[in-house]
């Protein structure tokens, strides 16, 4: 393996618990990237100050099993949706939104595919918010393959947020569309800097 790859044992992401968030989300920030990812982002920045994920502030790790493959080899592109389900929880996660009081639905999603991805792989998926409405959000993704050091696909969904009965769309409050735009100006780019 070259030092140009990532150790292929899987990433173990970091998140903050719910107490840990204070009022000034001073906490939001530090603790959305795993250390491994950190790693590899500065040495990554030495020799490419372009790489798309210097300028996300959340980062989900997703190791590639073999079973994420299909007949053709590669990453069936079903999973690439169940990855981004697993980036956008733990992108709601680092804001306390996902849980038993936070009700998000689906309304659309979409994946450009721009590389195959094939085991073993481990993807970077940055993940952030494009726009911020009054009861849903836009986020996109990227996915990162530290095996080919370039972007394999990016994808998009908008996500609406719903009451505790499922049944009515819930008002994101101004504090919480604030805490999404901290949260999303703390990149690994400012970090590195500072």
């Amino acid at each position: 393996m070259t030092n140009n790859h990532l150790n292929q044992q899987a990433f173990k992401p970091t998140t903050i618990k719910k107490e840990q968030i204070m009022s000034d989300n001073t906490a939001i920030g530090n603790f959305a990237i795993g250390d491994k990812t950190i790693e590899y982002l500065k040495n990554q920045i030495s020799s490419d100050k372009q790489n798309p994920l210097l300028d996300f502030a959340v980062i989900y790790e997703q190791n590639v099993a073999w079973g994420d493959m299909d007949a053709f080899a590669h990453v069936n592109n079903v999973v690439y949706y169940e990855y981004a389900q697993s980036a956008r929880i733990h992108y709601l996660e680092q804001l306390a939104m996902f849980d038993k009081n936070a009700f998000t639905v689906i309304a659309s999603s979409s994946c450009q595919y721009l590389r195959p991805i094939t085991f073993p792989d481990n993807l970077l998926i940055g993940v952030r918010c494009k726009k911020i409405g009054n009861t849903s959000l836009v986020q996109e993704y990227i996915f990162y393959s530290t095996a080919q050091q370039a972007v394999a696909a990016t994808a998009e969904t908008v996500i609406v947020f719903f009451d505790d009965t499922g049944t009515q769309k819930r008002t994101l409050s101004d504090v919480e569309k604030q805490r999404f735009v901290d949260l999303d100006a703390k990149t690994v780019r400012q970090r590195l800097a500072s």
